[in-house]
């Protein structure tokens, strides 16, 4: 699995703070190397493991933590709600990342709301959620190729085909992949899709199989956008409402705003692209 490095901006005020943080993921298998700054307010993770494992053992020490950059290249950010995603019944949130490496591109991503099992995944060819998920298109296939699995090669598959996530018995979806044909400048402005059924991966008898793997309705989706890489994001005002991060994420706890997941509440704090 490739590497790659995640930044946190995390309220910190003293060397008890960073201890506290380091102790907090000394435990997870999966972590190369960690930098946490004092000074800068900052915690970079060389990893391997899916970026909420590591902000929700940060935010258990009781700091607050918000990703500020995915990856050291090219990266991306789709949410599945608010004003750039939609869900039926708006009862699915999501934040999924997408950062590119030498070994491919990584997906990264944390959804909630789903029933427990496998779903589809995939990206689309368009960015208009105008309609819901109605008016995104079909999955993303400039090669005119017959759907299939995510390891099969480019003749075989389309390259917006990414398989299946799996929800557990809460509804929560945690998952890391890497695709090797993926690039995030063909993917930005499209739509990425999450459906109620698993894709059976073209291996099907119907003949729906070859076209988008029998996955059914298409439940939630979210544009595909620019975001910000390591160090990159220097913001620490959200351009919505002139709030500082930790005023914003306070802000949106404490009136809740039917806020049901750790997902849904990154997605209403502004720094995420």
């Amino acid at each position: 699995m490739a590497l790659t490095k995640i930044e946190f901006a995390v309220y910190m005020t003293c060397e008890k703070c960073v201890d506290a943080i380091s102790k907090s993921v000394a435990d997870l298998k999966g972590i190369r190397n960690i930098d946490i700054s004092l000074e800068r307010g900052t915690v970079i993770v060389e990893t391997d493991l899916p970026y909420s494992i590591i902000q929700e053992r940060i935010e258990q020490t009781g700091r607050q933590a918000v990703l500020k950059g995915y990856g050291d290249g090219l990266s991306a950010v789709s949410m599945l709600s608010g004003n750039s995603g939609y869900s039926v019944g708006d009862l699915i949130k999501g934040v999924i990342r997408f950062a590119q490496t030498p070994k491919g591109c990584i997906i990264d991503g944390t959804v909630d709301g789903l029933t427990p099992g496998e779903h589809g995944i995939h990206i689309h060819e368009c960015g208009d959620i105008s309609n819901g998920c109605d008016s995104i298109g079909e999955h993303f296939n400039p090669n005119n190729s017959s759907h299939g699995a995510p390891e099969n090669d480019l003749s075989q598959r389309h390259i917006g085909d990414l398989g299946n996530i799996l929800a557990d018995i809460t509804g929560r979806a945690t998952f890391r992949k890497i695709d090797k044909y993926l690039k995030i400048s063909d993917i930005i402005g499209r739509s990425l899709v999450i459906t109620n059924n698993p894709d059976d991966l073209g291996r099907g008898d119907n003949p729906e199989s070859k076209i988008n793997g029998n996955s059914g309705i298409r439940l939630a989706c979210g544009i595909i956008a620019r975001s910000s890489g390591l160090l990159q994001n220097t913001k620490k005002i959200c351009a919505c409402d002139g709030l500082t991060i930790w005023d914003e994420r306070d802000r949106a706890l404490a009136n809740n705003h039917g806020i049901k997941s750790y997902t849904e509440l990154n997605e209403k704090i502004c720094t995420l692209i």
